[in-house]
């Protein structure tokens, strides 16, 4: 949960909403980084009546981490949309 929250907090994370792979369209992907993990997360979270709940996390794969690495350098797009 503390590397969860750790990406939540990241001030260079990318937020993708909805996320890219959500079926209902309702999720969102968090991608940031944990001290803790020593790593690039993704975290999914859902948001319901204004309450934000954690969903999943794990280390973030290839594509996360481009575009997490591409956000941070200047070189992504501004809406973190893939």
């Amino acid at each position: 949960m503390e590397v969860a929250d750790e990406a939540l907090g990241d001030p260079n994370r990318v937020v993708i909403q909805p996320d890219y792979n959500s079926i209902s369209g309702r999720s969102v992907r968090v991608i940031g980084y944990s001290m803790i993990a020593e790593a690039i997360v993704t975290v999914i979270v859902l948001e319901d009546d204004g309450a934000e709940y954690g969903v999943n996390g794990w280390l973030a794969n290839e594509r996360d981490r481009r575009l997490y690495n591409e956000e941070r350098s200047g070189t992504g797009g501004t809406d973190g949309q893939p």
